[in-house]
């Protein structure tokens, strides 16, 4: 099954993100790109692609003992960047970002030990998607859109293990599905 770790943030936070993408999804040249539905807003901590079946109880339980180590922390959606000249939009992340990227280090840690094959490690960007494209885009217009937005802040107080299935029917604009496998309570959240 196609997993990865992810801090999903709460109901309240993702109603303010969908208004400001509302408004985003109006500006000019918005069509062109592929907008990620709210189901899909979460903060990727480490994506672990195809993992056996097999190898899911144990990484769970490496997640398990990875949640329980750190503690839980502060965090917002604050402003916006890009990856790859416009290729992926996002909304970034404000508060305790070291704390999160410890967790993405441990989850990610997790994975290898559990035999998880994860490639080349690359330093962990905070940031939740909300669109893509296959081609380069201009979003300057999307960037200043998201510069000033920020949500309230929460405590992060689990780490999430997440099923993604891609979109089979070749339907334009069909979102991948998501599901939770497991959570785990952060340090002394539980």
């Amino acid at each position: 099954m196609r997993l990865f770790a992810a801090v999903l943030p709460p109901e309240d936070v993702s109603n303010e993100l969908a208004a400001r993408v509302a408004g985003l999804r109006k500006l000019p040249g918005a069509d062109g790109l592929r907008w990620t539905g709210r189901p899909g807003w979460h903060f990727t901590l480490a994506f672990y692609g195809e993992v056996d079946d097999d190898l899911v109880p144990d990484l769970s339980a490496r997640l398990a003992r990875a949640a329980h180590r750190t503690a839980p922390f502060p965090l917002a959606v604050r402003g916006g960047g890009q990856f790859g000249h416009g290729r992926a939009l996002w909304a970034g992340a404000e508060g305790d970002v070291e704390a999160m990227r410890l967790l993405a280090d441990r989850a990610e840690a997790a994975a290898r030990k559990a035999g998880v094959p994860m490639g080349e490690h690359r330093r962990y960007k905070a940031h939740l998607t909300v669109a893509r494209s296959r081609e380069s885009v201009e979003v300057q217009p999307y960037l200043e859109a998201l510069k000033d937005f920020r949500s309230r802040t929460w405590t992060v107080g689990e780490l999430t293990l997440v099923r993604s299935s891609l979109p089979t029917s070749g339907v334009p604009g069909e979102q991948p599905r998501y599901e939770t496998v497991g959570r785990w309570p952060l340090g002394a959240a539980g």
